[in-house]
């Protein structure tokens, strides 16, 4: 199994005293100086988590991707079943390895994979690469085909395919034509009708054209399978049915008069500034993606019909007397091994709406499978630890698909008989609990997946039938975890963390409770030797009654006293739809140390879980439905009257910073509860969420020219007039995501406003996710000093 996107690429390990010498540990350890400066060091102390964990066919070795702290890019490692020291590949050692993502065969020896445009076989056992084409286009998406025998791949908007076993003689053979269509010439009424009188006076003339029929009639009987785009059309996936029968095109359509943002860079090699291509803001025109289908025998050609979806509905100041058929977005199909079936997923222009659907290839008529609505916005599940997985795939029966879905209100598994008279989804788990990641294991005969049926900050391994029934829980250790299983079925790779532990790899035995191997140590020697804080996970109520979780940090935890000031501080995670309040490794790995300098110094600090979070199912990831800034808000106000409740914070020292979203609801906090935070540190926020993008606005707030109400009622500008306390804003000026536009805008805002007491931190040569160390050092110490004069040391 690949590694899997629903969890957080930063899970990892704990450290046992009998685990010393392993890899990646030093000598002596210096004492850690806990200072901003130290803690914003960053990679030069914690290096990355492995990644990109896959297994040799026999299951002898596993390879991983692994940065040790201080390099600028990952290394290949492998290391054999039994443990040992990791060793790294040579640069010529790593060509044979197989790579981080690929396609295996069905026996999981041979690895087929896209490496710099060229497409490449390496076998896994034997050590062997095999380049399957070298040429000066690039060639992606490679698949294997008619049993493995062949491989196609993508060129140049046209499918291709090469046998495997020809050695130097393999023929590549392009399958389709797929092209823009020409424009017919225009006449004009004179020469329509010369044209025409030409042909009735003139036999040659008469001659002429019956020949050139002809000839185009051979041509066309020895053409390729021909599909014809239209202008603004191109073919961006093809794929081959495993019955070699149909090629699926998925076609993307530009939009129209859609305008694209620019991001001026000032600090660049020519001195002069420089303009970067951006994105489109939401509710701008957007591109389109539809299916194709082409039969490569009779060279007909379908589109996949999305009728199920029915008519559009009216769009605020429309006048049309009839809604023309709603937009929807297809994405390629999932076809059973035996080519019999080919399930499709369509998602509605609006987001409302999911659909699984049956799709005949010869007339590309489709019947729905399985509807997923949402008032609010449908959250999009795809299966498979990572690499290849799509919404839907198919059991070894070639009949059953499976999936997860929010259908129930939490992320579960279902099955469904796609051959069945009428089919119904099959619900396989339940409970206030989410599957966050799954897939099949080696043998294809059960699913491993990981769940948060623990506790809501813990992800575990499971293993279950295909057709449901008890659950086997493979893992015991409090954290999160994070499996690849060899193909032999008997153990796997863990990327396992806890709260106060960066990630590590450990090999472990596939049964419950086996004890775990730890293999790498990535963090500097000196960074281990500071006893950080295990953060406590707290649950306070909300003001609607409900519960939220938190990760509460105390000086206590680093033998500290609190100050006799008082201060507290809410931090605030980002990407609205992430969870930080967990017991494994955060992915805010320098708001972590930082915290821990806080407490240090005697701050209260929590780290709040707020309604849009992820890991607590449908209705809270929804509770910010055309109000970002509403729940979500008053979870962290509440969670500030629970510093001073529960933990004796001064009400009226309170401070609130964060990134992103974070930063976003860090503005909303210093605007519209302006008496309950004294100061806020608001890093890259959105001020206008007219002017983020499409695929993450559109969903929450509809579109601004349909929905103007969210947007108002979402965006700080607006509120901008409420600021009392102290407000930084840092932001960098080449961020891509966020622009540097929306603090600029909220500037002038502050300015017409005449407010005073705000600050601006620009950071020139950064993008949205800071790089350099300065500028990180930069930026938190203009926050810890925020903090220091307005909260603890002010008077």
């Amino acid at each position: 199994m690949r590694r899997f996107l629903f969890l957080l690429l930063t899970t990892a390990c704990v450290w046992a005293p009998t685990l010393a010498g392993r890899a990646g540990q030093g000598t002596a350890p210096a004492a850690f100086p806990l200072t901003v400066d130290s803690i914003t060091r960053g990679p030069d102390l914690l290096g990355a988590a492995p990644t990109g964990l896959r297994w040799s066919g026999d299951s002898s070795r596993l390879y991983f991707e692994w940065t040790k702290p201080g390099e600028d890019e990952p290394s290949t490692y492998v290391v054999g079943r039994d443990g040992g020291e990791p060793r790294k590949l040579t640069d010529e050692e790593r060509k044979l390895a197989p790579p981080p993502n690929g396609r295996w065969d069905r026996a999981h020896r041979r690895v087929l994979f896209a490496d710099d445009g060229d497409i490449v076989i390496v076998d896994s056992v034997a050590g062997t690469r095999r380049q399957i084409t070298r040429t000066t286009e690039r060639e992606s998406n490679p698949q294997w085909a008619r049993d493995e025998t062949h491989v196609t791949f993508v060129r140049e908007g046209n499918l291709y395919i090469v046998p495997i076993e020809a050695g130097g003689n393999a023929l590549v053979t392009q399958l389709t034509d797929v092209s823009t269509k020409k424009p017919e010439p225009r006449l004009t009424d004179s020469q329509k009708y010369l044209k025409e009188e030409e042909s009735k006076l003139i036999e040659y003339t008469r001659e002429q054209i019956e020949k050139k029929k002809k000839a185009e009639a051979k041509e066309e009987a020895d053409a390729l399978p021909r599909l014809e785009l239209a202008e603004g059309q191109s073919a961006v996936d093809l794929q081959l049915s495993p019955d070699g029968a149909h090629v699926f095109v998925l076609v993307n359509e530009r939009a129209r008069g859609a305008k694209a943002t620019s991001v001026p860079s000032y600090v660049t090699e020519s001195a002069y500034v420089e303009e970067i291509p951006g994105r489109t803001n939401v509710g701008d025109a957007q591109n389109t993606r539809k299916l194709a289908i082409l039969n490569l025998e009779t060279k007909k050609s379908v589109w996949a019909d999305g009728g199920f979806a029915g008519d559009a509905p009216p769009r605020a100041g429309d006048q049309a007397e009839k809604p023309g058929p709603r937009a929807i977005n297809w994405g390629m199909p999932e076809v059973s091994a035996d080519g019999k079936y080919a399930v499709g997923y369509a998602r509605a222009f609006d987001n409302k709406d999911r659909w699984l659907a049956l799709i005949d290839p010869e007339t590309g008529k489709s019947s729905v499978l399985d509807r997923l609505h949402d008032d609010a916005w449908i959250r999009e599940v795809r299966g498979g630890f990572g690499g290849f997985g799509n919404v839907a795939r198919f059991l070894p029966d070639n009949r059953h698909i499976w999936f997860v879905s929010e259908k129930d209100g939490w992320a579960h598994l279902y099955t469904e008989d796609v051959s069945a008279a009428s089919p119904q989804a099959v619900q396989l788990t339940s409970g206030r609990w989410e599957v966050t990641s799954a897939d099949l294991t080696p043998d294809r005969q059960h699913f491993l997946f990981v769940s948060t049926e623990v506790h809501p900050g813990e992800r575990h391994v499971y293993t279950m039938a295909l057709d449901g029934g008890p659950r086997t829980r493979l893992t015991t250790l409090t954290g999160a975890h994070d499996p690849e299983m060899a193909p032999d079925g008997s153990m796997y790779g863990d990327v396992y963390s806890y709260s106060n532990k960066p990630p590590e790899l450990y090999l472990v035995a596939a049964q419950p409770g086996a004890s775990m191997r730890q293999i790498t140590t990535t963090p500097t020697a000196e960074w281990r030797s500071f006893k950080w804080a295990d953060p406590e996970v707290v649950i306070f109520k909300a003001r609607d009654g409900a519960e939220v979780y938190a990760r509460l940090y105390t000086p206590e935890m680093l033998g500290a006293k609190r100050d006799r000031t008082r201060p507290g501080v809410v931090f605030v995670h980002g990407a609205g739809y992430a969870q930080n309040a967990h017991k494994y490794w955060a992915s805010y790995y320098r708001e972590y140390m930082f915290d821990n300098l806080l407490i240090s110094r005697g701050y209260v600090v929590l780290d709040v879980d707020y309604r849009a979070s992820s890991g607590y199912g449908r209705d809270w990831r929804t509770a910010i439905y055309r109000h970002m800034g509403g729940k979500d808000l008053d979870d962290i106000v509440d969670g500030a009257k629970y510093l001073v409740t529960a933990q004796k914070v001064d009400p009226k020292r309170v401070g609130v910073y964060g990134g992103s979203y974070g930063g976003f609801i860090t503005l909303m906090a210093m605007f519209t509860a302006p008496d309950t935070f004294a100061a806020g540190a608001a890093l890259r926020p959105v001020t206008d969420w007219a002017h983020y993008n499409h695929g993450y606005t559109a969903n929450i707030l509809n579109e601004p020219q349909d929905d103007p109400r969210a947007y108002e009622q979402s965006s700080p500008i607006y509120f901008a007039d409420g600021l009392k306390g102290a407000l930084l804003i840092c932001h960098g000026m080449v961020d891509t995501n966020v622009h540097f536009q929306d603090s600029v805008r909220l500037v002038q805002r502050l300015i017409e406003l005449h407010k005073k007491n705000w600050e601006l931190a620009v950071f020139p040569v950064e993008n949205h996710g800071f790089v350099r160390a300065s500028s990180w050092a930069d930026e938190y110490t203009r926050i810890l000093k925020l903090f220091e004069e307005n909260l603890r040391l002010k008077r």
